[in-house]
């Protein structure tokens, strides 16, 4: 029965990550949610993919912070990329990342949770998080480099 269940669970998350439930920036998210979103873009600091990627070829010291869900990661990444999904970010990253001036890029599906992950790190006194302006298919649309 347990087996059962867990497969069950499993389809439903696999679904649900497929079709981005919950994550989309687009026109039907809610004001507030907008406004934080809004808020927090312009309170970090954002570069466009292609300085990852020149980080990423130039093997610069920098972390490669994918937000998005433990499927999604598992399913393609940046190259090198650690994983912290945002909704575990706090309770999780002084573990994975105790350097606080170390530079990161943080990316995700659609640029949304990442960039409020990257708000989240700042105040958390990581001084060197920015987002990756660009949505995890962009990056794969470009030809860039993924894992999986």
């Amino acid at each position: 029965m347990f087996k059962k269940v867990l497969v069950f669970g499993l389809g439903v998350a696999l679904a649900l990550s497929m079709v981005g439930v919950g994550f989309s920036a687009g026109p039907d998210m809610n004001p507030k949610v907008k406004e934080m979103l809004s808020s927090a873009r312009a309170a970090i600091k954002i570069v466009k993919p292609e300085v990852v990627k020149a980080a990423i070829d130039t093997k610069e010291k920098a972390i490669i912070l994918d937000v998005r869900d433990g499927g999604e990661f598992a399913a393609g990444r940046l190259p090198g990329a650690m994983n912290i999904s945002r909704g575990t970010l706090e309770f999780n990253v002084f573990g994975k990342i105790p350097d606080q001036n170390a530079k990161i890029y943080v990316y995700c599906k659609t640029s949304a949770r990442s960039a409020m992950a990257t708000k989240t790190l700042n105040d958390l006194g990581y001084k060197n998080a920015v987002l990756m302006d660009a949505p995890y298919e962009d990056w794969v649309k470009a030809g860039y480099p993924v894992e999986r």
